[in-house]
């Protein structure tokens, strides 16, 4: 059988930015027959998440993160429907996803592999199970209850930084239903922070390429930062932690404005926010979702019961 994929062409260099050109489209074939244990599953849905920067270099930095090899078919979560079945748990037109999804029109692959998948959870809406109902969504709730430290009625205000984005978006909404009183989003167009106040829930936003982000910060979070959900690191996040409050929480989801740069994860902060860190006894731990599959299913559904409620917009 005749399908489409998408290869790692080139890397961009540990310190370049990524272009079309580092990826290929290519024909390519698959068998036509499907051995014990395996299903044909034509691919719906894929996730292009930030982490995925570092799966270009040749080295990730990281131990849980392979790197793409060039020339081989990219992967990463994704979703799709099963064509046929030799597997005794799918069947044809089951809907499955994984972790590990290659990024081409049809695959074969091992049954015992992929997590089937309940469109009612999401209200029929299956790419919510790779965004607010699937890892995106997980990272946010979990790393605010795992790391966040909020609780409800103790008067918290959160700070989200990439607060647009598929992650940012829903923990500001994810720290308000766990008990925040106020939650500030930072982000990178007027467009942007109008949607995060608008539709999104947030108390106010700030458009970081507008004005002065310190002064902005100090007028909407008059009794300081209890709770960092730090995305994007550099610059506005050192601006952040000096105004964070004394035994505060730093979420350390991501780091997007490291990426494209040779540096340790998580980036060490300048000296001089550093010393605030330590002084004021502000936590910032590593942290890594993988870990807390424990707590997986009982979180999704937790998740989609809000996206069914309406109480978490997508």
């Amino acid at each position: 059988m005749i399908i489409q994929r998408v290869v790692l062409n080139s890397r961009p260099g540990k310190n370049g930015v990524p272009v079309a050109e580092n990826f290929r489209l290519e024909q390519s074939t698959i068998a036509d027959t499907i051995q014990a244990g395996q299903v044909r599953v034509r691919t719906l849905y894929l996730s292009v998440d930030p982490y995925m920067r570092c799966r270009m270099n040749e080295d990730t930095g990281s131990d849980y993160l392979l790197p793409w090899q060039l020339s081989e078919v990219a992967d990463g979560g994704g979703i799709g429907v099963v064509e046929e079945s030799n597997h005794d748990n799918l069947a044809k037109g089951d809907f499955v996803t994984s972790f590990s999804w290659p990024w081409q029109t049809v695959a074969i692959l091992d049954g015992s592999l992929l997590q089937k998948l309940v469109p009612q959870l999401v209200n029929g809406c299956l790419s919510y199970f790779l965004g607010a109902a699937g890892i995106t969504g997980l990272t946010a709730l979990l790393g605010i209850r795992e790391k966040g430290h909020v609780a409800a009625g103790a008067n918290q205000t959160m700070v989200v930084s990439g607060a647009a984005g598929a992650c940012g978006s829903l923990a500001g909404q994810i720290g308000r239903l766990e008990g925040c009183s106020r939650v500030v989003g930072i982000a990178g167009t007027d467009e942007k922070c109008s949607i995060l106040v608008q539709e999104m829930g947030f108390d106010a936003a700030i458009n970081y390429k507008k004005g002065n982000v310190a002064e902005q910060l100090r007028e909407l979070c008059p009794g300081g930062v209890d709770v960092y959900f730090d995305n994007v690191g550099g610059d506005i996040s050192d601006t952040v932690i000096s105004q964070m409050n004394q035994n505060s929480h730093i979420i350390l989801c991501g780091q997007i404005s490291q990426y494209n740069k040779d540096v340790p994860y998580p980036p060490p902060l300048p000296p001089d926010i550093e010393k605030i860190q330590k002084e004021r006894n502000i936590t910032r731990e590593r942290f890594l979702v993988l870990n807390y599959m424990d707590k997986q299913e009982a979180s999704v559904l937790q998740l989609c019961q809000w996206i069914q409620e309406g109480k978490l917009k997508v």
